[in-house]
This record gives C-alpha cells, structure tokens and sequence, in this order.
C-alpha cells in the first residue's frame, strides 16, 4: 500500500532555505574579505559628507531595489 509523504513541501522549503542562507553566508564573508584585504588600497578621506554617504548607502540600496520591485509585486 502507498503512504504519501507528508513532509515533503516542508522539507522543499526547508532546503531552499538553507541554500539561501548558505549563499548568504558564503557572499557576506566574501565580500568581508574584500573590505578588510582590499579597503586599505582606497584613499578615501575621514570626512563626515563620505562617513554620512557610506552609512547611509546600504538604506538606499534597499530602498532603491524594494521600490523596484513594488510594481512586479502589485501585478501578480
């Protein structure tokens, strides 16, 4: 007799997820290694218009790429 699995969409987003996350792991620490081998070739200088723009760039990224992505969301 036949007994379905009954995890098995669980277990496919779970997996999913773990790759993502295992992705995300592996670029985060990539480009940390960027930054602390290569960020001290760049003469970039202590002011506070480039500390306030490299604070505040991440929020604009994000913002930029959501704000992107909102009309493809409201479609579907």
């Amino acid at each position: 007799m036949y007994a379905p699995q009954k995890n098995v969409y669980f277990r496919t987003v779970m997996e999913n997820q773990l790759g993502f996350l295992l992705k995300l792991l592996l670029l985060s620490a990539l480009l940390s290694l960027l930054i602390k081998y290569s960020g001290a070739f760049l003469t970039i200088p202590a002011t506070a218009t480039n500390a306030t723009f490299i604070v505040l760039l991440p929020t604009l990224v994000m913002i930029a790429v959501l704000l992107w992505r909102l009309p493809k969301q409201e479609q579907s």
